[in-house]
Order: C-alpha cells, then sequence, then structure tokens
C-alpha cells in the first residue's frame, strides 16, 4: 500500500502526530496538555469516533509518560485527577463536534474559534467539578494558572492548524506527483 493511499492511513498517522505531540509535552509541561486544542483539532479533522479514539490516546499518553517517565505518584488522588483529565478531555471532544455540528453554515474561522473557546470552558468546568467534589480543592484554578493554561492551549491550536496545513500540503504535492508518474512495469 502506497503512504497516505487512504483516508485510514491518513487520519491514523494524524492521531499518532497528536499522540506523539502530547507525549511531549507531557515531559515538558508536566500534567498540563493542551486537551482543548486536540480536542478541537481532532473533532475538525477526523471522524466522530476517530476524534474520539484520538482524545483517549492522547489522555492515554499523557498518563503513561507521567506515571512511567516523570514519576507521577500512585496515590487515589493523583489517579483520580488523571481519571478527571481524561474525562475532561472526552467531554471537551464532544463539545468541539457538537459545536462544528451546529455552525455548519459559518466561516471556518469562526467555527474554529467558538468550538475552541467552548471546549475549553467544557474542559476547565469539569476539571473544576472535580477539583471541589473530590479531589480536594479548586487551587489549580486561580485566575492566573487558567490564564496560563488558556494561552497553551491557544499557542498549541494554533500550532496543530499549522502543522494541519504542512500535512495536508505534504499529501497533496505526494498525490500529484504520483497521478504524474507513469506506470512502470518490474
Amino acid at each position: 500500500m502506497k503512504p497516505f493511499a487512504d483516508v485510514r492511513s491518513l487520519a491514523a498517522l494524524w492521531i499518532a502526530t497528536l499522540v506523539t505531540l502530547s507525549a511531549g509535552l507531557t515531559t515538558t509541561y508536566t500534567c498540563v496538555v493542551p486537551f482543548a486544542a486536540v480536542s478541537v483539532a481532532a473533532a475538525m479533522t477526523l471522524s466522530s469516533r476517530q476524534a474520539l479514539v484520538c482524545t483517549v490516546a492522547v489522555w492515554f499518553a499523557n498518563q503513561a509518560v507521567g506515571f512511567a517517565v516523570m514519576g507521577y505518584p500512585w496515590t487515589l488522588n493523583t489517579v483520580g485527577w488523571g481519571v478527571a483529565i481524561g474525562a475532561a478531555a472526552i467531554a471537551g471532544t464532544f463539545a468541539a463536534q457538537s459545536t462544528l455540528r451546529g455552525l455548519k453554515g459559518l466561516r471556518s474561522r469562526t467555527k474554529t474559534v467558538t468550538a475552541f473557546l467552548i471546549a475549553f470552558a467544557v474542559y476547565e468546568s469539569t476539571l473544576y467539578a472535580a477539583a471541589l467534589s473530590m479531589l480536594g480543592g479548586a487551587g489549580a484554578f486561580a485566575p492566573g494558572i487558567i490564564g496560563q493554561v488558556l494561552v497553551l492551549n491557544v499557542v498549541a491550536l494554533m500550532g496543530l492548524w499549522g502543522l494541519n496545513q504542512l500535512l495536508a500540503a505534504m499529501l497533496s504535492n505526494y498525490r500529484r506527483r504520483a497521478a504524474a508518474t507513469p506506470a512502470r512495469f518490474a
């Protein structure tokens, strides 16, 4: 099979790219992976099912790197935060998907910004609710911290958009070249 010969292989490449980036970001930012940005990028570029698989895979990579490489403690509270982050990431992906479906007639930039803002709000609200109800308080939700997380997510979304554009251009160039190359017999 040729590289990028079908949509599934391209989707798998995009998911693998997002998972790899998540693992790398985990080593840099510890537990602050830009899940809202990933949720929007996945919702905009993948089928609904693939976007959810991608979100779960990104969350799993984050947790695997956290516990296996970064040495997160195996405490009930830490595991609880991991579960809450996963639930929040999935909720953010559902929110992004729903928003994008509801805004079909609007320009792409407007849909992207709106989906991002809603996914970010849902993600952070879900974490806040978990923090208040069972994870020991909301100290991590000071306005300055939320602002830093928002900036990280905005920068990540812009980077993911650029990366997606680059991959799309490379794919287009590959397909153009493959179509122009005459068939050869071995």
